[in-house]
């Protein structure tokens, strides 16, 4: 198992700075998710130096552009499923920014395109429309280590852990945290547990220690990312501070 790479997250972090703040200049307004919660994806995606990236969304947004620079950090690729059918726009958003070979985009009915890819290292699932539930269910993770991160949980709606399949939560070792970023962000770490407790990996680990690095680097705007670690439970609290505080 590959371990935890501060450097490659940190670099990550901040490349989303840059290439969202271009695009922003490039098209204002431009529709975003909460800018801090692309950096946060980044940063992870690219610390858990995932190979196979897959996002499923409505259109390119932010998360786009922060898991192709995440991809851009591990040698990796981003699989963007899209429903459009036209995609000009879309590719030219990703060229204009130089990340065009980091990116191959799908379109049509993402329950079958789902199909396509095995063992994906880092999911990342929009969860506005209805039947993402029947998404989460369709991945295919990579079970020796992997994150999925359902983007957009809002209220009461439960992410990938509620909806894994009985056989495999036998067979990995799953944990979960609902994060307050952007409308609502569940992550969800999958491993075997040895390995999970032996590098604290979504806990308070190697994983806690580069984030807290790539998000109090460099605020976003009027805010940065602090991280706190309960020590008996070993979970990761993730807060956003503004900077007059």
């Amino acid at each position: 198992m590959t371990e935890w790479s501060a450097t490659s997250a940190t670099k990550a972090y901040l490349d989303t700075l840059k290439l969202c703040n271009n695009r922003k200049r490039q098209c204002d307004p431009w529709k975003t998710n909460e800018l801090g919660s692309s950096e946060f994806v980044s940063a992870l995606a690219a610390g858990t130096r995932s190979k196979l990236i897959v996002e499923v969304t409505s259109g390119v947004s932010p998360s786009t552009i922060a898991l192709a620079a995440a991809a851009r950090q591990t040698g990796g690729r981003l699989v963007c499923i899209l429903p459009e059918p036209e995609l000009a726009e879309s590719k030219k958003t990703i060229k204009d920014l130089g990340l065009k070979d980091l990116v191959e985009f799908r379109t049509g009915d993402p329950s079958e395109i789902l199909h396509s890819y095995k063992k994906i290292d880092f999911s990342l699932v929009d969860c506005k429309n209805d039947d993402y539930t029947s998404l989460l269910k369709l991945l295919d993770v990579n079970p020796k280590r992997s994150v999925v991160v359902a983007n957009n949980l809002v209220g009461k709606k439960k992410g990938f852990s509620s909806h894994l399949r009985g056989s495999m939560k036998e067979k990995v070792e799953v944990r979960s945290l609902k994060h307050p970023i952007g409308k609502g962000m569940e992550v969800t770490m999958i491993g075997g547990k040895e390995e999970i407790d032996k590098r604290g990996w979504g806990g308070g680990g190697r994983s806690a220690v580069g984030l807290r690095r790539a998000g109090t680097m460099k605020g976003t705007g009027n805010s940065k990312w602090v991280v706190k670690v309960d020590k008996e439970s070993g979970e990761e609290h993730i807060f956003r501070v503004p900077n007059s505080f």
